[in-house]
């Protein structure tokens, strides 16, 4: 093992303070989905275009297929596993996505959450189009796209206290 080939890499992964020795090389979608068995970390397109590896770094998505496991280094990661409440319930967004029939085939469901995790954190209402542009650079083969988008907008409502508007959505 080529000591310039691999480096110590310390990060927390959804909540939980790790070390790992890492090929420079890695992935961060490889790093949490071989060593840390994070599936909801989908291998898509590995270029960077599709979404389905989306993971929150120090609370901003990335796809985590074109970042590389070793900038993670002293970074807060959060996959869709991490949104787990303390017994394993499901996140508000989780269960709007079941609510509004946003989840098909599901393959593309993990990184479209982790989007709207980022946008729903900032706490405030964004517009129809804003939305849609936050929420752009995912794709859903079964094209789920306005379930996806109720769930969001929804989900986004109820956390600013909007609960008529989200329910007229």
């Amino acid at each position: 093992m080529s000591s310039a080939q691999y480096k110590l890499l310390t990060c927390t992964i959804n909540g939980k303070k790790v070390e790992k020795m890492v090929d420079v090389r890695a992935s961060l979608t490889d790093l949490l989905r071989d060593d840390f068995r994070l599936t909801s970390v989908k291998k898509g397109c590995e270029v960077g275009e599709c979404g389905a590896c989306n993971v929150i770094i120090d609370g901003e998505c990335f796809n985590s297929c074109i970042y590389l496991a070793v900038w993670a280094e002293g970074k807060e990661i959060l996959t869709l596993e991490g949104l787990a409440g303390p017994n394993g319930e499901i996140s508000d967004i989780q269960q709007a996505f079941i609510d509004e029939a946003a989840v098909q085939c599901g393959f593309c469901s993990p990184g479209f959450i982790m989007s709207a995790t980022e946008i729903l954190q900032s706490g405030r209402e964004y517009s129809d189009d804003e939305i849609r542009k936050l929420m752009s650079g995912h794709l859903c083969r079964c094209t789920g796209y306005e379930n996806i988008f109720r769930a969001v907008k929804k989900t986004m409502l109820r956390r600013l206290g909007k609960n008529a508007e989200a329910d007229a959505v």
